[in-house]
């Protein structure tokens, strides 16, 4: 690592150098977009890291949402007629698939393919 770098690393905050490894490991990841550059009402294939995981209690219609963010941009992700979902936790790299809508300014995937890294 070369002086300069490891100056400018030492000058970061936390967020922003978390933010520089989320988007280094998630443009490591073949055949993906970033969530900045994904078009809406298209199938787009993604990579992120959860930042954020809420349920939603509805009697007999369960869901969970959860925030995953690239570097470049956010995706709110729902998964319909669920109550959990094993391995999903704050900070777990995940790689999805669905279609991308745009719902009020957010961008959102509704019940998409996923694995966990």
């Amino acid at each position: 690592m070369g002086l300069a770098r490891f100056f400018r690393r030492m000058s970061q905050s936390d967020e922003a150098r978390l933010v520089d490894e989320v988007r280094v490991w998630a443009d490591s990841i073949p055949d993906t977009t970033r969530i900045g550059e994904c078009e809406r009402r298209r199938r787009a294939r993604v990579a992120g890291v959860v930042r954020r995981i809420t349920l939603h209690p509805l009697e007999g219609k369960d869901s969970i949402s959860a925030v995953v963010h690239d570097g470049t941009g956010e995706l709110t992700v729902v998964w319909s007629a669920r109550d959990r979902i094993s391995g999903l936790r704050l900070g777990t790299r995940v790689v999805l698939e669905g279609l991308v809508a745009d719902e009020r300014g957010i961008s959102r995937m509704v019940n998409p393919s996923f694995e966990f890294v």
